[in-house]
């Protein structure tokens, strides 16, 4: 079966994609990763913020990418278009902006004061009539860039429109309350693991009641003791589950508070009955946005190396902080999920140890991970896809 490449959507139906093992070198080989860079993560659309970090004409973001060995800024200009452009000066490379973050003008590079503006033009350049070129060659580099949603996405050498890309989910995304947020908590972290095996983490609960028992506990249990999703679909290169949720089960008790004085704010905002609340969007390669009341919890892993990634975790929230009560429950939030994650990461780092030491030839999903084979699955064919087209 060919995963990505039809608009396949299969729900319920865990043996779809077979049953066979998987090859461990796939989290480990240096070779692998390189063709897995080359197909897959320069040619894929990545989620890299939201619009709602760039409110005003000159706001910017900086991003370092680095299985691309590029830093990028994410600029929205006098015009109110976005841009990405490469943070490198086209004189002599020299990078323009060390700030994560901020508000400016123009991009002046501090070598030789050669200046651009927010489209990306170069301005001003010292002595440039001495110079064998035009202003025009020497504007700054661009990668194409869209939004869905209200995320911000961009790709290196996209084969199609975002929105092309995403097919069917980009409609979904359209409808969730992430488009309309105006704040988030963030969470970057950085770990010894394969980006795949440190991905796949969060996308099964077979874990959840040996690695989270505190944690997660309250959320599983009765009929489902592993929390395992109540269906799946899976569509082209993307995939959904929708979360089990204990009918019986209670926040954790350091979140019991926090979520009582949420209550009012999320029934004003009619944030407890949203579309797809406790669904969890997958989209190829790195992505997934699970829908809660209150918040989106957004999460992303991009490759650093074969065996190192990092990952970025936010909270989405529509509105500020009006209140006390308010404030402090989306600050309980997002303890509460960094404690969450803290559980994970010694787990997932012991995996890939063990697999980086070549003791393994295949490891094995169950039926209930298949949303981790279906990963594997696209990420084979297109780097299998890769591989044939440039045969030759």
């Amino acid at each position: 079966m060919n995963v990505y490449s039809g608009k396949i959507e299969v729900t319920d139906d865990p043996l779809v994609l077979g049953t066979e093992p998987i090859p461990a070198r796939y989290y480990y080989d240096p070779e692998w990763y390189e063709l897995e860079r080359k197909a897959i993560w320069m040619r894929s659309w990545l989620n890299i913020g939201h619009v709602c970090e760039l409110p005003e004409p000159g706001s910017f973001i900086r991003r370092e990418i680095e299985f691309a060995g590029a830093s990028l800024l994410i600029v929205r200009g006098k015009d109110g278009e976005l841009r990405a452009l490469h943070n490198a000066c086209t004189h002599r490379g020299t990078q323009l902006v060390e700030e994560a973050s901020g508000k400016r003008s123009t991009f002046s590079c501090p070598y030789h004061m050669w200046t651009f503006g927010t489209d990306g033009a170069l301005l001003s350049a010292p002595d440039f009539e001495r110079f064998a070129t035009t202003r025009e060659d020497c504007a700054l580099k661009q990668v194409s860039i869209d939004t869905c949603g209200g995320l911000i996405f961009i790709a290196f050498e996209p084969q199609q429109g975002l929105r092309e890309y995403l097919g069917p989910m980009a409609d979904k995304l359209d409808r969730l309350a992430v488009a309309q947020a105006t704040t988030f908590h963030e969470y970057v972290y950085e770990i010894d693991a394969n980006w795949k095996l440190t991905y796949d983490n969060f996308q099964e609960n077979y874990h959840l009641r040996f690695v989270h028992p505190r944690t997660a506990g309250p959320g599983i249990g009765g009929a489902n003791p592993f929390g395992y999703p109540s269906s799946f679909s899976l569509c082209g290169k993307h995939r959904t589950q929708t979360i089990w949720v204990n009918p019986e089960g209670t926040f954790p008790p350091a979140l019991m508070l926090p979520m009582t004085k949420m209550m009012p704010r999320l029934a004003a905002d009619g944030l407890m009955d949203l579309p797809y609340a406790r669904d969890y969007f997958a989209l190829f390669p790195n992505f997934f946005l699970l829908c809660t009341p209150g918040n989106h919890f957004l999460h992303y892993v991009m490759p650093i190396s074969a065996g190192k990634s990092r990952g970025v975790i936010r909270l989405y929230w529509k509105g500020e902080d009006e209140t006390a009560g308010v404030r402090y429950a989306r600050e309980a939030t997002m303890a509460t999920t960094r404690d969450i994650h803290s559980e994970d990461v010694n787990i997932i780092e012991r995996g890939q140890r063990g697999l980086a030491s070549g003791a393994l030839e295949h490891i094995h999903f169950q039926e209930k991970e298949i949303l981790c084979r279906h990963l594997i699955k696209v990420v084979e064919e297109t780097v299998e896809a890769y591989r044939a087209e440039t045969a030759g």
